[in-house]
């Protein structure tokens, strides 16, 4: 007994682990899921995506200062123009044609096919992490710099940054581990609280500036002093855009999170509507609430902050808000505030986890490119708090070192967002809007460009992780090279009839492998002759022919559906899949369980080099059929007895 306890444990914590995997689709299970129990309001899910949108008000003011100086509230405004004219609308777009919760980067998968297309997708899913990643540790590490600088912090603290983000981090982790529930619960009441004082906190700080106008004639001259006229201050807005471009990571956030708003009762699951509308409403209102908070506190932060507080190390250094809380109202309630900017940064890092997991077990498992498990939250989840404990480490905890990566994973989504809905308003031909988008594609290109090129870090992490997702996508699209693939395999009628019929009156089902070629009568004449008298067939015994007809040879997971035809006096089951021989076995295992027989299947031996062979199997799904079929069916089913039969001529 006490040799078997090891075991038991370890099965114990494997079934633990695995326990919240969703299903062969990838489909999640919590706030993302593309399926879910219970809908909500769309503004009561706009304080779930608000979570990660609005607690960038506890960073954006000083860092919009830092790299703009005395130009922040001018570069504000442009940010906040090309939030509402730019991002807002390819936004609304994308949630009138990606409603399941997959975004833009589904949108483009649709858009191009085969290989390029699940490349493309992997590259993206590279700046997606990026995106979601920096979010996690930048916006602990903002919530560290909230607690230490707090007056009432102990002194301790101070010199431990690293420590305290990656306390944060691991608590996140604990929190996803054991389920994350009622995240939309949480998410109204911090977001009401902390949108109720920063609203204080610039109320007041606006007081004081009216109080004393001086402030605003001092900033103008010293900004025109520095800078010129208002045109070249103009221009000097658009430069600095891309740094300040941090908190647009909140629109992919809102429409993946379109699964939970509540549709209308005419929706139908192919025009969800009223789900649409209110994601529309959604988005509009967050840009429309967070844009006057941005513009409001860029104003009050920059009048009111010294400039050299801004600069790392400083009191202002990502906490530029907070700072007034102190300053203007008083320790205790910059306590309040302070507590209010952790928790909602903190769980900023939530909303960027299950975003994730609402990426990867959607798209990785389904191509073949990640193990089974990443389909479960858990494991995924300690993959994750990893990948942030490395990163967290290497920036050594600092907001502002953070900002160039985090702008760079935006900025992409961003810029393949608008990409795609100008291609699918061109498709449309839909003339104006396409010439629309097109203008605010270039206008991101331009900007990612910009961030590259003056904050390449942010390159260099997305590399990292695209790189880390395709050596782990090539090994895993290897290792489960011999997995059935198919999620579902429905017989036809006519199909059920073929082999039902000859199960019962032959209590023997033959099948005859065939790939389809110049579809005549002579063709399968000459087939069903070479396979009776090479594969032993017996006279007058009944055979029918199975074809797999091509299609995408990069997906792995397929429903397929087997269709019974007759051609030329023969019976014919075609299919139609990109992955021959791992849909041959499935359709064989699906007879075996219809009709209680166990089927045999005849092959005849592919020529040519077997190397050559196997890699034709990988990426096109040829090659090799007769061994792979059978090494398939092996794996599979590890009953030899209830094995079909493989014969090969």
């Amino acid at each position: 007994m006490h040799v078997n306890k090891p075991h038991a444990s370890a099965t114990k914590l494997k079934t633990w682990l695995l326990q919240d995997s969703g299903d062969r689709q990838g489909n999640r299970v919590g706030p993302h899921a593309a399926t879910v129990e219970k809908t909500h309001s769309w503004w009561r899910v706009m304080c779930l995506t608000g979570v990660d949108y609005f607690s960038t008000l506890g960073y954006q003011p000083a860092i919009a200062a830092l790299a703009a100086g005395l130009l922040s509230p001018i570069a504000t405004i442009v940010l906040v123009a090309l939030t509402l004219l730019g991002a807002l609308p390819v936004y609304r777009r994308v949630a009138e044609e990606s409603f399941r919760g997959s975004g833009s980067i589904q949108m483009l998968e649709k858009l191009l096919p085969w290989w390029s297309g699940k490349i493309f997708v992997l590259v993206l899913l590279g700046f997606a992490a990026t995106d979601f990643m920096i979010t996690i540790t930048l916006s602990a590490a903002d919530a560290t710099a909230h607690a230490i600088e707090n007056p009432f912090a102990p002194s301790w603290l101070h010199g431990q940054e690293v420590l305290v983000t990656l306390f944060l981090v691991t608590l996140l982790g604990i929190v996803f581990l054991r389920g994350f529930k009622e995240a939309i619960g949480i998410a109204v009441v911090l977001v009401a609280v902390y949108l109720l004082l920063n609203l204080i906190v610039i109320v007041v700080s606006i007081g004081h500036v009216t109080s004393n106008a001086v402030l605003i004639t001092d900033w103008w001259a010293a900004l025109t002093v520095q800078h010129g006229n208002p045109l070249v201050m103009v221009g000097i807005a658009l430069l600095v855009f891309p740094k300040l471009a941090l908190g647009l990571s909140g629109f992919e956030t809102g429409v993946a999170v379109m699964p939970q708003v509540k549709g209308g009762a005419a929706d139908t699951e192919d025009n969800p509507a009223g789900r649409i509308r209110g994601t529309k409403k959604l988005l509009t209102t967050a840009a429309l609430i967070m844009s006057g908070f941005l513009i409001t506190s860029s104003i009050v932060t920059t009048l009111l902050i010294p400039q050299e507080a801004f600069q790392p190390g400083g009191p202002a250094n990502g906490r530029a808000l907070a700072y007034l809380a102190h300053e203007y109202l008083g320790n205790v309630f910059g306590s309040v505030y302070d507590i209010s900017t952790i928790c909602i940064l903190w769980f900023a890092g939530a909303s960027a986890m299950a975003g994730l997991l609402n990426l990867v077990p959607r798209y990785l498992p389904r191509y073949g490119m990640a193990p089974q498990w990443a389909r479960a939250v858990r494991p995924l989840v300690l993959v994750f708090v990893g990948i942030a404990f490395v990163i967290t480490i290497a920036f050594q905890a600092s907001v502002d070192a953070q900002g160039g990566a985090y702008a760079t994973g935006v900025l992409v989504l961003m810029t393949s967002a608008s990409v795609a809905v100008t291609l699918s308003a061109r498709r449309k031909q839909q003339r104006w809007q396409t010439l629309g988008f097109a203008a605010i594609a270039v206008i991101l290109v331009y900007t990612t460009v910009v961030n590259i090129v003056e904050r390449p870090d942010g390159v260099r992490i997305a590399a990292l992780f695209i790189v880390g997702i395709m050596v782990v996508s090539l090994v895993s699209r290897v290792r489960r090279s011999f997995e059935l693939r198919a999620t579902s395999v429905i017989l036809d009628p006519t199909a059920l009839d073929f082999v039902t019929g000859d199960a019962e009156d032959y209590d023997v089902i033959r099948i005859i492998s065939h790939e389809p070629d110049d579809d005549t009568e002579v063709e399968y004449r000459n087939k069903s002759r070479d396979e009776r008298r090479f594969g032993n067939i017996p006279p007058g015994s009944p055979i029918i022919f199975l074809e797999v007809l091509p299609s995408d040879s990069s997906d792995f997971e397929e429903d397929l559906v087997v269709h019974g035809v007759a051609k030329h006096g023969y019976r014919v089951l075609q299919v139609t899949s990109g992955n021959v021989p791992n849909t041959i076995a499935a359709v064989l295992l699906e007879i075996r369980d219809q009709t209680g027989l166990i089927p045999e299947i005849y092959f005849e031996w592919t020529q040519g080099n077997p190397l050559a062979n196997m890699f034709k199997f990988l990426f096109t799904g040829l090659g090799e059929i007769a061994p792979v079929t059978r090494e398939v069916l092996r794996e599979s089913e590890p009953n030899a007895k209830r094995r079909p039969h493989v014969h090969v001529s």
